[in-house]
């Protein structure tokens, strides 16, 4: 479970209705003039129905569904990752590229398992680059057009709150001779705008934001699968592989991946 997402969207929520009590002077009785059915249908309803326009069901199912991914603790870690490339080179430079199909049997990772065969049966370097990164490339399409769903969310929201604000305009505007209605119908109006900027910022924005970390954590962590598998069948010296493995890291986190080296080899 990632705690983050959960304690920014819960965190939000409760700034929310801290700024509506304390705007009321703390009587619960506020909430019922941020409720209004029609607004939420034509923000809420406008915005989906939009979206659903933009893609096929299929894809708006899925774009719908990709929200529980956030909620998700990412199974990521580069640092690990390397250090298995490393062990890889060792037995592919002791034993030989054969080696390396016994090795694989017992690797979680499909994508780096389907590397390490490719090799093993003698493909063309240029063409196991060309084979692994395609699927890279259709791995981000994937993650993208989850993406894209959320931040389409996040365009209409507001607009679509902005044609309920109109809505509610005209309609205060068809009253004003009727100077009980003018506030009543204001706050309609602006109600939708609302709704519109919540659905924006409280939800969809941070859906795309950490969709788009987590895919960008995955295509870094599948790229450096992809270099250190070439740098095994290039025959390239451990050492070298992994200096070059650990440039896809920020200095901090290579000092830690050196510490902990030195740590298991003291150990060991």
């Amino acid at each position: 479970m990632d705690i983050a997402s959960i304690i920014g969207l819960v965190v939000c929520g409760i700034m929310i209705i801290f700024g509506i009590l304390s705007s009321s002077g703390y009587d619960i009785a506020a909430f019922g003039n941020f409720v209004d059915v029609p607004s939420i249908f034509i923000t809420l309803g406008g915005s989906f129905a939009c979206v659903l326009a933009c893609y096929s069901m299929e894809n708006f199912l899925g774009g719908l569904k990709s929200i529980k991914l956030i909620f998700k603790a990412p199974t990521i870690n580069t640092p690990e990752m390397i250090q298995k490339v490393i062990e890889l080179s060792n037995v592919a430079r002791k034993e030989g590229l054969l080696s390396l199909e016994e090795a694989a049997s017992d690797l979680n990772d499909d994508f780096l398992k389907k590397g390490i065969l490719l090799i093993v049966d003698g493909t063309d370097p240029e063409l196991v680059r060309a084979i692994m990164e395609t699927e890279l490339v259709s791995l981000e399409d994937r993650h993208k057009s989850k993406i894209g769903f959320w931040d389409q969310v996040a365009a209409m929201g507001p607009a679509w709150g902005m044609i309920g604000t109109l809505i509610g305009l005209v309609n205060m505007l068809q009253q004003m001779d009727d100077p009980s209605a003018i506030g009543p119908n204001m706050a309609v109006a602006l109600i939708t705008t609302l709704y519109g900027s919540m659905l924006a910022n409280w939800i969809c924005a941070p859906v795309s934001n950490k969709l788009k970390e987590n895919n960008g954590q995955e295509v870094m962590l599948k790229e450096i699968m992809i270099e250190g598998l070439l740098s095994i069948q290039a025959g390239e010296n451990p050492r070298v592989i992994e200096e070059k493995l650990k440039s896809f890291l920020a200095p901090q986190d290579r000092v830690a991946q050196g510490a902990g080296e030195d740590g298991g080899d003291a150990v060991g």
